[in-house]
């Protein structure tokens, strides 16, 4: 009975590749019709690895949305971020290799480097074609891609709009191995509700400050307890510099605020139940830099 059930159904790993900023995680939350990963404008906004599990009948496509890969090596941080980007092409099933529009960069070709020795299908999304005023430039743009580099099939889609994504999902759910599924019909990732509190936090800040704040911040979960119907949460912003803690906390307290309102409000759509969120601001001189400051920071998972 189990070897006819194995036969019927499929399952495997997508992992979701690119430079910064090409919509990597807008991608994944359309996809599973959730927010689970967290997105801004702001370029190297994902720094972990986060799976995404889509079940759909026979079908379960675990999506894993990486860090945007990029040529700048500087610190600790930045290592990590690519290391995390480079681990999730082992043992994937398939490739969505997204880029953005016409606008092919040196990270782009450090991401084709990355995929020359795969065996595993490649699926190459353009992405944000939605923003192109001259339409007709799109499929001459795509014919040069393919000289660029070997895919499997090169889709145009617009993630934020859901533009052909449907698409890009049947190309890759036909390419998915036949076998059992590896999680739960009704679980969407491997991370935990503290992992995603954090993200949620650091999220409203990158989006809050924008260029004000350098990458230099993260966010630790310090407390995430249910007292009834009610989940406390208590969460640490880490900061390098003490202008960087003031430019945070705004002046009286309203920045702080005004982001642990905006956070709250995802964390209780996300958990389903009332938040109580309190957060507070610490310098932690060079933690971007110390990899053992990254690693007791959660940033080991690679």
């Amino acid at each position: 009975m189990s070897e006819v059930a194995e036969s019927e159904t499929r399952c495997g790993y997508v992992a979701i590749v690119g430079r910064p900023n090409v919509g990597k995680s807008t991608l994944m939350n359309h996809i599973l019709k959730q927010k689970l990963s967290i997105t801004s404008r702001k370029p190297q906004t994902t720094r972990h690895n986060v799976l995404g599990i889509k079940t759909e009948g026979d079908t379960q496509a675990i999506y894993v949305d990486t860090p945007g890969l990029h040529l700048q090596h500087g610190k600790a941080i930045n290592r990590y971020m690519n290391k995390a980007a480079t681990t999730a092409l082992r043992d994937v099933d398939v490739v969505v290799f997204l880029v953005d529009r016409l606008a092919w960069t040196d990270e782009d070709d450090m991401v084709v480097k990355r995929l020359q020795n795969l065996e595993c299908p490649i699926l190459l999304a353009v992405n944000k074609v939605d923003q192109l005023e001259d339409k007709e430039v799109l499929l001459p743009y795509l014919s040069k891609l393919s000289d660029r580099i070997q895919v499997d099939e090169i889709i145009p889609i617009s993630a934020l709009r859901e533009i052909n994504v449907d698409a890009l999902e049947r190309e890759v759910e036909k390419r998915l191995p036949t076998g059992m599924h590896f999680f739960p019909e009704d679980q969407i990732t491997d991370r935990s509700s503290r992992f995603l509190a954090a993200e949620i936090v650091r999220e409203k800040i990158t989006r809050q400050l924008g260029d004000e704040l350098p990458y230099q911040m993260t966010v630790e979960i310090e407390e995430f307890s249910h007292r009834g119907d009610i989940i406390h949460i208590g969460a640490l912003i880490l900061v390098e510099r003490d202008g960087q803690k003031r430019i945070l906390i705004g002046e009286k307290g309203a920045k702080i605020k005004q982001i642990g309102q905006q956070a709250r409000i995802d964390m209780e759509n996300l958990f389903d139940c009332k938040v109580m969120l309190k957060t507070w601001v610490k310098i932690k001189s060079g933690w971007s830099d110390d990899e053992r400051a990254l690693r007791s920071l959660g940033y080991d998972d690679v």
